[in-house]
């Protein structure tokens, strides 16, 4: 494998898919796709794209594999705690029509998980979720809302019975109040327009696979899209450093609040 084998797979995925590689963590991304195409035959990064060329399966592949969509309902639960308690309430003093995104949701435990929250708080029926993720299949397998058992760990016990149908003895199922709260769409952080006016932005466990450049770029940009009193909700691992050079400042531990201009 050498750096000019990997540089045109880069330059070629961009021309395909409109995903810049580049903006992610070398080292971490060519590592795990490298395992992924060794262990589908091929020797190289140029032999790879040929086979996503060739085969659609392949291509499904290597989106899942850059993804890392691994995801939990209330992951960190404290955070989520916080959250409930602390951060919700502030929010709902400005404006009890929230508006949410969940960047990079994955499977869609996380915008579900929100949707929770807010119908608990009789929040949900003014409530616009948001749920964007760059991978199709991602978003198709959240819009069922069926999971495995394992995906509700951290879930407290009263919010599992009140918006989770069991359907085999491993699989539970998201109630439809919850389900029908969400809009799901495919949205690329690192290319597509941002919407704007949202209360609450969360984003967690992703930006810690992109480079410093993109990260700053990104945390800007969820920044701008903040509505007045707007706050952003970062992975356990994404502290942001210095976020005053965002126009933000630290709510709580990984909570960030627009600073008004």
């Amino acid at each position: 494998m050498t750096d000019k084998d990997y540089m045109e797979f880069i330059e070629n995925v961009k021309k395909k898919s409109g995903i810049d590689l580049s903006l992610y963590k070398e080292a971490q991304m060519k590592r795990r796709l490298k395992t992924l195409y060794e262990k589908k035959g091929f020797r190289s990064f140029r032999e790879f794209y040929l086979g996503m060329l060739q085969d659609n399966q392949i291509y499904r592949l290597f989106l899942e594999r850059m993804t890392i969509n691994v995801s939990e309902f209330f992951r960190n639960y404290q955070r989520w705690n916080v959250l409930e308690r602390v951060i919700l309430p502030e929010l709902v003093k400005k404006n009890k029509r929230l508006r949410v995104w969940s960047a990079a949701c994955s499977t869609g435990e996380e915008p579900y998980t929100i949707a929770m929250i807010l119908a608990k708080h009789k929040l949900l029926d003014h409530a616009y979720i948001l749920a964007t993720d760059i991978d199709e299949k991602a978003i198709e397998t959240a819009k069922t809302g069926i999971y495995p058992e394992r995906s509700l760990k951290e879930v407290p016990n009263d919010y599992k019975s009140a918006y989770f149908l069991q359907e085999e003895t491993s699989f539970f199922k998201v109630k439809d109040e919850i389900k029908r709260a969400v809009v799901f769409k495919k949205h690329n952080l690192l290319s597509d327009p941002f919407e704007k006016d949202f209360d609450l932005i969360i984003c967690r466990n992703v930006l810690i696979y992109f480079t410093e450049e993109a990260k700053k770029e990104l945390y800007k940009k969820f920044s701008d899209s903040l509505s007045q009193h707007g706050v952003l909700f970062v992975g356990s691992t994404e502290q942001i450093f210095s976020p005053e050079n965002y126009g933000l400042k630290a709510a709580e531990t990984f909570f960030y609040k627009r600073i008004q201009p």
